[in-house]
């Protein structure tokens, strides 16, 4: 994973799905597109829900689990990622469970995903993720890619 930017500028430019995030970590996953957002945090950030930090957690364990990382490169990864400019959404509770299911039935998708979507549309910012269905479901709201 390259060094993580350290500079914040006056607000997030983009909803940050934990599959970019994840594709800094994984060698096997890294990719122009990728890269190119890690740069685009310099001087914006991104905003991410809460849920943005257990899926990252999770997904380096289970990637730990599988021999894709020593437990050395987690906590190296997570130690890169806590350095990166973002903006934590504090939107919690059942309001936000009811349209993340009314989001998640509409448009196919895990309630994880939705809550990506539901960010991204309500702080009318563009999403990055590397997810096609998420890709797909934000294209369809109107949401623009990052």
């Amino acid at each position: 994973m390259a060094a993580a930017p350290d500079a914040s500028g006056p607000g997030p430019r983009f909803v940050l799905d934990c599959s970019v995030a994840l594709s800094w970590c994984f060698p096997d996953e890294r990719g122009a597109a990728g890269g190119e957002l890690l740069s685009a945090l310099v001087g914006g950030g991104a905003v991410v829900p809460a849920l943005w930090f257990l899926e990252v957690s999770n997904a380096l364990l289970v990637g730990e689990r599988r021999k894709r990382l020593s437990a050395e490169e987690a906590d190296q990864a997570l130690g890169l990622l806590s350095k990166l400019p973002l903006d934590v959404d504090a939107r919690a509770g059942f309001p936000l469970a009811a349209d993340l299911l009314a989001l998640a039935r509409r448009h196919n998708l895990s309630a994880y995903d939705a809550d990506y979507l539901d960010l991204a549309q309500r702080r009318n910012l563009p999403l990055a993720t590397l997810d096609r269905d998420l890709r797909e479901a934000a294209t369809a709201l109107g949401i623009a890619a990052a």
